[in-house]
């Protein structure tokens, strides 16, 4: 699939903002603390997904009704859904200087998942923070996507290939709206 960019300048995936405030200190802290055991920016990415995707749970796995969707947030209360931790790996990324979008996938809603586009390549590569669950899990890498869920379109299930430098308006108004976890699960949308 080829992945188009909404926004033709890749500064916009640089950028900070309200949700992927990667000027935060929470997020400035984790990022250099593992900047300082991971100086290379291959491993730098690796790392960092690797830190969002096992060390932030998600909250549906846990039963953690708390809704988070700032990185800062995510980061500082370790939980979130596919969405909120895709939002603290794009800040983690981001506070880096590694360019970072947010991607979608359909299935019952929609899934969330960041691509990214390290120094000197032009390609981007699609990440997915969620983790998957035993036997389908999701790994980083730059040769091949291994993501954990792969949409079946006989289920109407489908890959979007737009990279959006901000959250979709519809994710971030269910995830400020929701009171819990399990409300958030119900009203997200279910299409873009």
């Amino acid at each position: 699939m080829e992945l188009i960019q909404q926004d033709p300048e890749l500064s916009a995936y640089l950028a900070a903002d309200e949700v992927i405030d990667h000027e935060h200190p929470v997020v400035r802290e984790t990022a250099a603390a593992l900047r300082a055991l991971h100086p290379d920016v291959y491993a730098y990415a690796r790392a960092v997904y690797a830190f969002v995707r096992d060390e932030i749970p998600h909250s549906s796995d846990t039963g953690d009704l708390r809704v988070t969707w700032r990185a800062s947030d995510v980061l500082a209360r370790r939980t979130g859904i596919c969405h909120a931790k895709a939002h603290a790996l794009a800040a983690l990324l981001r506070a880096e200087s590694i360019p970072t979008a947010l991607c979608y996938q359909k299935f019952e809603v929609l899934h969330g998942l960041v691509a990214i586009r390290l120094p000197g390549t032009e390609t981007w590569h699609r990440q997915d923070p969620r983790g998957g669950e035993p036997g389908r899990e999701a790994e980083f890498s730059l040769e091949e996507e291994r993501l954990a869920f792969l949409p079946d379109p006989e289920f109407n299930e489908v890959d979007y290939p737009v990279l959006y430098a901000a959250p979709h308006a519809g994710v971030l108004s269910a995830m400020r709206s929701a009171p819990d976890s399990t409300e958030l699960l119900r009203i997200l949308p279910t299409d873009l």
